[in-house]
């Protein structure tokens, strides 16, 4: 008798161990439909996750015996840190030129400093900038290349603009016959979809669709939605491929192993940027010159009396002559808050209501990160965080349909 239990057991957990083993596998496939042609798949057995610079059998073979170009920058790595620049060349992969965007390849100038071409001293591979004279590759810039490589990490906010380049090499691929593959990474911010969205009459390089300021996407996803949406100029399309994560969905955490930009020092900076990126259209300093950037903010115009933190923006690596440099300013220390799930106003809006000259407290830089003349409105009006939140509603219902199209994980 107990040798037949013994027996029911085995065979039942031996049947429990295959039925878990085949929904890994279905999960690894990571497509939302199986006759997208744009997703590459590789069928594997491994159930750890992947970003898709890790999935090789996913797209190795589309770069063999092939010219390659690759967009990329410091987070272009793998696992054990080798960068994939690096890896490629082992792979005897002929790599002929590195495409850098904001931040430079090394991901280590400032936000909005100008990017020059030079050459890799590691790899002695040419450094072309899209963050220069040009933001689009040009046509001369892409000769020798038959399929360029685009490996970025996105942080999931319209106007971090690694997806407005992805736009721009996009464009010039299509333009010039180049097939496009995308390495896809997790979006550490890919369960929050909010805020207002973009109007096409303030298009700019901090947000170039109309879309909110928290898309939900990864970058993979992202590039499917630009091309199927036909966002490329006179509606042409890319001939793109995705290679995606394995083992990934949205909701799952991730914690970056690298900075994305030398101002986004950790997983609280990263979740808090989308919120506090607004204070770089007005006069208050989120943090910049200091060692808690996008953790913080103050103004030397913030009432000492309001606000028990204070501190003094300094040159450091990043912020070369940060906002208010050498001057104390007062404010709040964000640094120990729960993570945040939505686009936060309550900081914007407080430090508005204490700032005596309101009148000074924008700029214009501020209706380009918004994509509407309307918050800056609403916010002078005197309009509750609540009240403007209402007003977001009906373009996010219309904007999630439209996500839903070109979604690779659940």
């Amino acid at each position: 008798m107990k040798y037949n239990i013994f027996k029911f057991t085995t065979c039942f957990s031996l049947l429990i161990l295959f039925i878990s083993c085949g929904s890994s596998k279905r999960n690894i496939l990571n497509t939302k439909t199986s006759n997208d042609n744009t997703i590459l798949t590789s069928i594997s057995t491994d159930v750890t996750f992947k970003t898709s610079a890790e999935n090789f059998d996913s797209y190795l073979p589309l770069l063999k015996d092939k010219r390659v170009g690759i967009v990329t920058n410091q987070t272009g790595i793998l696992s054990k840190e080798k960068h994939l620049v690096d890896f490629l060349i082992e792979q005897n992969i002929n790599l002929q030129k590195i495409y850098a965007p904001e931040h430079g390849f090394r991901g280590t100038a400032d936000a909005g400093e100008l990017i020059v071409d030079g050459k890799d001293t590691k790899t002695n591979l040419p450094i072309i900038s899209l963050y220069g004279n040009n933001k689009k590759p040009k046509p001369e810039q892409l000769e020798g290349i038959d399929i360029l490589v685009f490996d970025l990490q996105d942080v999931g906010a319209r106007f971090y603009t690694y997806i407005s380049s992805l736009h721009y090499v996009m464009e010039a691929c299509a333009e010039n016959n180049i097939p496009l593959l995308v390495l896809d990474r997790p979006n550490p911010n890919g369960t929050i979809i909010d805020g207002p969205i973009l109007e096409k009459e303030h298009k700019s390089f901090v947000g170039m669709h109309e879309i909110p300021v928290l898309h939900g996407m990864t970058i993979g996803e992202y590039a499917k939605m630009i091309n199927g949406e036909k966002w490329l100029k006179d509606s042409i399309q890319c001939d793109l491929k995705v290679a995606p994560c394995l083992n990934y969905s949205h909701d799952m955490k991730y914690s970056l192993p690298v900075k994305p930009s030398p101002n986004l020092p950790n997983d609280q900076s990263i979740n808090l940027y989308a919120s506090l990126c607004f204070f770089e259209g007005t006069n208050v300093s989120l943090g910049r010159g200091t060692e808690k950037q996008f953790q913080i903010y103050g103004s030397p115009f913030l009432p000492e009396n309001e606000f028990d933190f204070s501190f003094t923006p300094q040159p450091n690596f990043g912020a070369k002559d940060p906002v208010h440099n050498g001057k104390l300013c007062f404010g709040e220390d964000l640094t120990e808050i729960r993570k945040v799930h939505r686009l936060e106003l309550k900081w914007l809006l407080k430090a508005y209501e204490n700032t005596a000259d309101k009148t000074v407290f924008f700029n214009d830089f501020f209706t380009k990160l918004a994509g509407t003349k309307k918050l800056r409105e609403q916010i002078e009006a005197g309009m509750t965080e609540k009240e403007i939140r209402k007003t977001w509603q009906e373009g996010l219902e219309q904007f999630k349909e439209v996500r839903k199209k070109y979604l690779i994980y659940e």
